[in-house]
Formats: structure tokens, sequence, C-alpha cells
């Protein structure tokens, strides 16, 4: 069973470090790149980076048991993809080990596509919305990729290390 301490610890710190990995991505697209699709039936770049900022939230505020918080800055320019992390970051900054006390096993019903499933909170958030963050961000970066940014692994998490211009 997992405690409210190793449930902060396993989604607050992660986010607010990937959150910064995004803003890194964001600042080294050009507008065009954000507005890039790796498919016709897939979001751009810049709505991927976005809606990963809202699952950085979604991840959190329902398995502490409250209202996921609406976010006022909503284009996905790279300005305001930029303002928008800050705003998020500002709304995970005050959370503590100790608010998590009892919300790894607070049932949590929401919506997954046209499903409503209710999950304990660590389940909720380890299975369904710290994936879903981490798909939105991937699929951004893959994106930026395919638009031939050349970024990389480091690029992505900010903590492995390659020789310039490896990249596989």
């Amino acid at each position: 069973m997992m405690d409210g301490a190793a449930l902060f610890a396993a989604t607050v710190p992660v986010l607010r470090h990937y959150l910064g990995r995004l803003d890194a991505l964001v600042a080294a697209a050009s507008s065009s790149a954000l507005e890039r699709r790796l498919a016709d039936d897939v979001f751009p770049a810049g709505v991927q980076f976005r809606t990963a900022q809202s699952f950085a939230l979604r991840t959190v505020f329902p398995t502490l048991g409250r209202t996921v918080p609406k976010l006022t800055h909503v284009g996905q320019t790279a300005a305001l993809l930029a303002a928008r992390s800050d705003e998020v970051r500002g709304l995970l900054a005050p959370l503590a080990a100790a608010d998590f006390d009892g919300a790894a096993d607070r049932p949590v019903t929401h919506a997954a596509g046209e499903a409503t499933l209710t999950q304990p909170g660590a389940d909720y958030a380890l299975r369904f919305a710290l994936p879903n963050f981490f798909f939105h961000l991937t699929m951004g970066y893959a994106t930026l990729r395919g638009a031939g940014l050349a970024l990389g692994k480091a690029d992505f998490d900010g903590l492995h290390a390659y020789a310039p211009g490896f990249r596989f």
C-alpha cells in the first residue's frame, strides 16, 4: 500500500521536473513547429504540450479530492505555453506531502475518453493521469522531432548526456 508521502514524491516533483523539460522543448520550437502534427488526425505539438500541462493538474488535484483549477492561458503559442507552465507550477508549488494523507485510497471518478472510471487515488494518479501527462509530452516531443528540430533524449528528460550530434 502506498502512503501519502510516497504518492506526493511520485507525482508532484516529477511533474515539476518535466514541466521544465516541456518549457525547454517549447522554447526550442518555432511557431510553425508547434502547429505541426504527427498525422492529420492528432493534435498539433502545441496542443499536445497544452494537454500535458492540463494533465499535470489532473494528476494531482482529483487525487487530493479537489477540483482541478481552470487555467487562464489557453493558447498554444510559445509565449502562452510558457505562461501556462508558470501558472501550473504556481498551483503545484504550495503542495506538500502532508496534503496527500489519505489520497492513495480516496476514490477518484473520472472520464477516460467515453468511459467513466472510479479508481483509488494512487491507481488514478499512477496508472491513468501521470501516463497521460507523459503521453502528451512525448507526442509533442515526437512532433517537434518530426518537424526537424535537433532534439534528443537529453532534451526530453534533462538527465541523459550524449556526444554532440548523437541521435537514435
